[in-house]
Formats: C-alpha cells, sequence, structure tokens
C-alpha cells in the first residue's frame, strides 16, 4: 500500500514505542519522513530498520521539545530535507510526576505540561503556514489517558492532554479554510516506558487501578500501538479528507467505517469532548 506516497510528513518522539511504529506504518505505505527524538542513537536504530526505498526520504533530528525555539528549528529542516510538510503526528509526550498533585515537584510538573501541551501548541503554530503552502494537509496529535476523564495522581500529563485536544478542536475550525484537517488519537493502554514508570512508582504512588492496569499491559505486544499507527495513517491520507476536530479511539471507535459516515461527522460533535446536561443523563431539572 502507498496511500502516503508523496506526503512530507514530521513525527515527533519516533524514536521508540507508538512513534516509532507510526515511522515503520508511514513508511510502508510510501511516505517521507522528519523522524524527531531526543535520542540520536535509538533514531538510527529505527531508521536502520525502516530499509531503504530510492524513492522515499528518511531523515532525523536530534532535539529537546521542551525548548521554544525547537518547533522553528523543525520547521526549517523539514523546509530543507523534504521541502515542505504534508503532516504532523505529535506523538512525544512526558508523564511527569506521579502522586497527589500537592506532593508532586511543581518544576516537573511545569515541565511536563509544557512539553505535553506547549510544545505541541508551538508546533502547530510553525506548521500550519507551511502545510497551508502545500495545499493542505493533516495533523494528528495523540491524546492519551486522561483527556477524556479524571486521572488521579497524573494531573500534569491528564490536564494537558485534555487541554491539547480541546486546543486541537479549536484548531481545526481555525484551519478549515486552509485545507487542514486536525484530529486527536487515543491510542489505548500500550506497554511503554510510562507504562514502567508506573510500576517502578508503585502502587502507594499510583492508585491500585493504575498500578494494576499498568501490570495488565506489562506483557502485551504490538498489536495496540500498531492498530493506533495505522489509524494514524488513515488520519493522514485523502481517505480521512474533511474529518477533522475529532478525538478517535484506535482501539473502540469503528474508524475503518469513517468514509461511510462522513456527512454524520463533519455536521455533529461525535467524537469530542463535551459539558454532559442532565436531560442526557435522564433528568428533568437541568433546564430553565
Amino acid at each position: 500500500m502507498t496511500k502516503l506516497a508523496g506526503r512530507r510528513c514530521i513525527i515527533t518522539g519516533a524514536s521508540r514505542g507508538l512513534g516509532a511504529t507510526v515511522a515503520r506504518t508511514f513508511w510502508a505505505q510510501g511516505a517521507d519522513l522528519l523522524l524527531v527524538a531526543r535520542s540520536e542513537a535509538k533514531l538510527k536504530q529505527v531508521i536502520g530498520e525502516l530499509g531503504v526505498r530510492p524513492d522515499q526520504r528518511v531523515h532525523a533530528m536530534t532535539c529537546d521539545l521542551g525548548d521554544e525555539e525547537t518547533p522553528n528549528r523543525i520547521i526549517e529542516q523539514a523546509h530543507r530535507l523534504l521541502g515542505g510538510v504534508s503532516v504532523l503526528v505529535n506523538n512525544a509526550a512526558l508523564q511527569g510526576p506521579i502522586g497527589p498533585v500537592w506532593e508532586n515537584d511543581w518544576a516537573e510538573w511545569e515541565c511536563a505540561f509544557r512539553v505535553n501541551l506547549l510544545s505541541v501548541v508551538n508546533l502547530c503554530r510553525s506548521c500550519v503556514p507551511l502545510i497551508a503552502t502545500s495545499g493542505g494537509g493533516k495533523i494528528i496529535s495523540i491524546s492519551g489517558g486522561g483527556a477524556g476523564r479524571p486521572r488521579p495522581r497524573f494531573t500534569a500529563y491528564g490536564a494537558a492532554k485534555a487541554a491539547m485536544v480541546k486546543f486541537c478542536e479549536t484548531l481545526a475550525d481555525e484551519v478549515r479554510p486552509l485545507g487542514i484537517d486536525v484530529n486527536c488519537v487515543a491510542p489505548g493502554p500500550m506497554n511503554s516506558a510510562m507504562t514502567d514508570a508506573i510500576l517502578a512508582a508503585g502502587a502507594e504512588r499510583t492508585g491500585r487501578k493504575e498500578y494494576d492496569d499498568a501490570l495488565g499491559v506489562r506483557h502485551q505486544g504490538t498489536e495496540v500501538a500498531e492498530r493506533a499507527a495505522a489509524l494514524c495513517a488513515f488520519l493522514a491520507s485523502s481517505e480521512s479528507d474533511g474529518i477533522t476536530g475529532k478525538l478517535i479511539s484506535a482501539l473502540w471507535d469503528p474508524w475503518e467505517t469513517f468514509g461511510k459516515h462522513l456527512d454524520e461527522l463533519r455536521k455533529t460533535d461525535i467524537y469530542t469532548l463535551r459539558r454532559i446536561l442532565p436531560k442526557e443523563r435522564g433528568f428533568d431539572w437541568g433546564a430553565r
């Protein structure tokens, strides 16, 4: 399959986990890639696994997304190495401090919020003009646990991801006239470095449910990441044109059938974060 042929894609956090899986999926479907992460050695390893394709380009860039100048540097590199940007995948994330918020280290809390939210906003700001000059494209951001529900003891991560989802929904309306679709992906529970951190922190620090959930995915295979990467590829392709401003679950939403429901997706607030009214839960006392 080459449904991403000719697409010039930036993928952050591409050195491991879901980011590396997205890179492999996009490469297999014909995309040109700029892979961004902090570890040069791990990026080189991912690129080595991709193999050589004479009609595709792949480049690595090491940087710290917590640095506010980094987004401009990424865009400069994308313009120089790929000739532009068609797709941005915001995958890089930092779990941040674990435990009750009043016990969190404030500098760590701020750092997690900066990486998980502000760096995404900053990179989107930098990317939009370049994507627009390419005639339109796609922005895909990975949400993660805490975006759609409370996540006690993970306040920095959860609050930043919820804010990121709302930012992307708002950005989707702003860039609609530019032909840019913006969506968020909830990948589902994956065995990752974040899982390791939860288990290392222990149940007393994380809460029993979080710890048990992490144990449950400890020996999980690659299926969840592969399905999330497949959803990212769908959202990066022309097959998803017009689907924008959504938070889509890779595991639980029937995104493979979205082509049959484009009108409903475009005209409603399906797959968005919304305030719940009493009448939506069967009560009659919420209206004036």
